[in-house]
């Protein structure tokens, strides 16, 4: 397996199938045992946040028109 100049592996799907790992859902870390290897595992911390984006219609707030945004975009 070849490491990218940013230091990235590309984990294989069967690989990733079989850990449960799904992209911007998973965290993984890397573990050490006693004889020095190196491990991959999934880490117990699940996140069960949503996207911010999923999320922002809570936060957001209506304070301008829609004709008060154009006037400030057209200049």
């Amino acid at each position: 397996m070849r490491v990218t100049s940013k230091g990235q592996v590309i984990i294989p799907q069967e690989v990733r199938k079989a850990m449960g790992i799904r992209p911007s859902e998973t965290e993984v870390e890397f573990k050490q045992d006693e004889a020095g290897r190196w491990y991959l595992s999934k880490s117990k911390i699940t996140s069960d946040r949503k996207s911010r984006f999923r999320t922002a219609h809570k936060y957001g707030k209506v304070v301008m028109s829609t004709d008060e945004i154009l006037a400030l975009t057209r200049g």
